[in-house]
């Protein structure tokens, strides 16, 4: 009895872990004919909604520590989507802005959702229930984890 508390299927860990890489798989055709990867994707999602943000802004809402969000800031400066500068009001802060082709690149990248949605059997309000739990589950871990926090 008490081993069963190491079995893989007893695990909240490990269908999460299973199913963000089956998603990420998923996800990969579809995000090389934009050119990018599925975090560049994410950060790229967060500066659609809004921008400009601050490094420690993606940090937060991605749950990135800089050491993680800075290489791909720079890929992504690379290829000429994002602008990074100092702040102009506190230059410990880095200032993460779209360019025009990072801007241009949305009208590309509305389809995904929808094409990620018709690989997945799942209804409407599973997705809906789906993404609610998880963003619970996120919510309790973040209040654990005091890293999950972020820094500008």
């Amino acid at each position: 009895m008490e081993d069963d508390q190491l079995r893989l299927d007893q695990q909240v860990c490990f269908p999460l872990y299973a199913a963000s890489n089956i998603l990420t798989r998923l996800y990969r055709p579809l995000l090389t004919e934009l050119g990018l990867t599925y975090s560049q994707y994410l950060v790229m999602l967060c500066l659609w909604e809004q921008h400009p943000l601050t490094v420690g802004q993606l940090g937060r809402t991605l749950y990135l520590d800089t050491g993680t969000l800075t290489p791909l800031l720079k890929r992504l400066e690379q290829n000429g989507l994002i602008l990074r500068r100092r702040s102009e009001d506190d230059e410990r802060r880095v200032v993460v802005e779209l360019t025009e082709a990072g801007l241009a690149l949305k009208p590309r990248a509305r389809r995904i959702p929808e094409a990620m949605l018709c690989r997945l059997e799942l209804s409407g309000d599973d997705i809906a229930r789906l993404r609610a739990d998880l963003q619970r589950l996120v919510a309790a871990l973040s209040e654990v984890d005091p890293r999950s926090s972020g820094t500008d």
